[in-house]
C-alpha cells in the first residue's frame, strides 16, 4: 500500500506527469524501432544468421553509444535538457524515415547499418537526459520510487511497442514492405514523443540558465576536460562507483543470454525456415521479461527500505546466480522462459538500485556526465557479452560453459557488493536489514 500510495502521490505532480509522458512515447518507439530492426536482421527468411552476425549487429548499434556517450554527459550539461529531448526525437523521426527507404531500396547490409546507428547514437541523448532530468521533478525522498516507476514503465512501452511491430509481421506479407513500414511507424511515434516535450517549461529540467553554455563548439572542445571532471567527481563517489561495476557485470550476463535466447528461438525451439514462429516465440520471451520488469518496480521500493540499496543489488546478483543453470541448463522452452521473467525481475531491481544510487550521490551539476559515462561501460558491456558469446555459442545456441560462466559472474558480483555500505543508511548490508 505503501508503494501505491507513493505511486498515486508521484502521478499527481504535474512536471514528473509531462515527464513520464515523454519517456514513455520516446521508449514506445525504440520498441516498435529495435523489433524491426531485429526481424530485418535476424528473422528475415533469405538470412542465415550466426552468432558472430548477431554479434556484429549489436557492436554496430550499440558501440556507437559508447562513442557518442562521453559527448552528451558533457552537451547535457550544459544545453537545456527539454529542448535535448525535442531535438533529438525530431531528429530521430526523420532518420528513422530514411533508414525505411533504405529497406525498400534493398542496399548494402553496412548502409543499412549506418543509418541505423544514426537513430541509435541520437538515442543516447534522450535516455541520459530523461535520468539526469528526474531529480529536477521529484525530490530525494520519492527518487527510489520515481526511479522504480520511470524507467520500468519506460521498458515496458518500449516492450510495448515491440509487441505492435510484432503483430505487424505476423499480419503482413513477408519482406521488406513490413519492415520498411514498421520503421515508419516508429518514425510517427519519434515525432509525437518530440512534440509532447513542449509541454514542459523551457528551463524546468536543468541544467540551471547559469550553467547553460550555448556555445555548442566550445562545449564539444571541452569534452575531454569535462570527463576527466566527470570522472574524478565519480571517484569521490565510491558508492555510486562500486554500484555502476555491480550493474555492468550483470549487464554483461544479460547480454549473452540475450544471444543465447535468439539462437534458441532461430534455430533450435522452430523450424528454422519458419521465421514467424522464432519472432513469436522472441516476443513472448520478451513479454515475459518485461513483467519481470514491472515485478521489479513494486518490490524494489519495498527491499530498498529494508536493506538497502547496496543490500538489494547483492540480493539480486545472488538470486541471478542461484536461479540461471537450474532454469537455463536444459536449453528447453518452458524453463528459459521462466528465467527470462526471472532475470528481468532480478536485473530490472539492480537498475532501480544502481540509478538511485548514482542520482542521490552525483551532484546536478555533473550528473549528465556520469549517466553518459554509465552508459558507455553499460553498452560496451553488452557488446562484448555479445563478442564473448559468439566466439562460444554453437549455431543453436546450446552451451552449458558458457551458462556456467555467467552464473560465477552473477555470484562473483553478488560477493564484491556483499560488505557495501549503504549510503542511505550508513550501515553494512552483511548484517541484519534494518527496518
Amino acid at each position: 500500500m505503501g508503494l501505491l500510495r507513493d505511486l498515486c502521490v508521484l502521478l499527481r505532480l504535474p512536471d514528473f506527469r509531462r515527464l513520464l509522458g515523454v519517456r514513455l512515447l520516446s521508449q514506445l518507439s525504440d520498441g516498435v524501432f529495435q523489433v524491426a530492426l531485429a526481424a530485418y536482421v535476424v528473422f528475415s527468411p533469405e538470412k542465415q544468421t550466426s552468432p558472430g552476425a548477431i554479434a556484429s549487429a549489436m557492436a554496430v548499434l550499440l558501440l556507437p553509444y559508447s562513442l557518442v556517450g562521453p559527448f552528451t554527459g558533457v552537451l547535457l550539461d550544459r544545453w537545456r535538457r527539454r529542448q535535448v529531448l525535442l531535438s533529438c526525437n525530431l531528429l530521430r523521426a526523420v532518420l528513422s524515415c530514411g533508414t525505411a527507404g533504405l529497406i525498400l531500396l534493398g542496399v548494402p547490409d553496412w548502409l543499412f547499418y549506418l543509418s541505423a546507428l544514426s537513430v541509435t547514437a541520437v538515442n543516447r541523448f534522450v535516455l541520459a537526459g530523461l535520468s539526469a532530468a528526474l531529480p529536477r521533478v521529484v525530490d530525494e525522498g520519492r527518487l527510489v520510487t520515481a526511479n522504480a516507476l520511470s524507467p520500468t514503465a519506460g521498458t515496458l512501452a518500449a516492450t510495448l511497442g515491440g509487441g505492435v511491430a510484432f503483430v505487424v509481421h505476423l499480419f503482413a506479407a513477408d519482406g521488406d514492405g513490413a519492415n520498411a513500414a514498421t520503421v515508419l511507424l516508429g518514425a510517427l511515434l519519434y515525432l509525437w514523443a518530440g512534440l509532447s516535450a513542449l509541454t514542459l517549461d523551457r528551463d524546468l529540467l536543468g541544467p540551471d540558465p547559469d550553467q547553460v553554455r550555448p556555445r555548442v563548439m566550445a562545449a564539444l572542445a571541452g569534452t575531454a576536460k569535462g570527463l576527466r571532471a566527470g570522472l574524478r567527481h565519480l571517484r569521490r563517489r565510491p558508492a555510486a562507483a562500486r554500484a555502476m561495476a555491480a550493474m555492468t557485470a550483470m549487464r554483461f550476463c544479460f547480454g549473452a543470454l540475450t544471444v543465447t535466447l535468439l539462437m534458441l528461438c532461430r534455430y533450435a525451439w522452430s523450424d528454422p525456415s519458419d521465421t514467424d514462429a522464432g519472432l513469436g516465440r522472441l516476443g513472448v520471451a520478451v513479454g515475459l521479461s518485461a513483467a519481470g520488469f514491472f515485478v521489479a518496480a513494486l518490490i524494489t521500493p519495498w527491499a530498498t527500505a529494508r536493506i538497502g540499496t547496496a543490500g538489494w543489488i547483492t540480493a539480486c546478483s545472488a538470486a541471478s546466480a542461484l536461479l540461471l543453470p537450474p532454469l537455463a541448463l536444459s536449453f528447453t522452452i518452458a524453463p528459459m522462459m521462466l528465467a527470462a521473467f526471472a532475470l528481468g525481475v532480478t536485473t530490472q531491481g539492480a537498475k532501480i538500485a544502481t540509478d538511485t544510487v548514482v542520482q542521490a550521490q552525483v551532484d546536478d551539476a555533473y550528473r549528465g556526465r556520469v549517466f553518459s559515462l554509465y552508459d558507455v561501460v553499460f553498452n560496451a558491456a553488452f557488446v562484448g557479452a555479445a563478442a564473448t558469446a559468439a566466439l562460444v555459442l554453437p549455431a543453436d545456441g546450446h552451451s552449458a560453459g558458457l551458462i556456467l560462466a555467467l552464473a560465477l559472474i552473477y555470484a562473483a558480483t553478488a560477493v564484491g557488493m556483499l560488505r557495501e555500505r549503504d549510503v542511505s543508511r550508513g550501515t553494512s548490508h552483511a548484517g541484519t536489514p534494518t527496518r
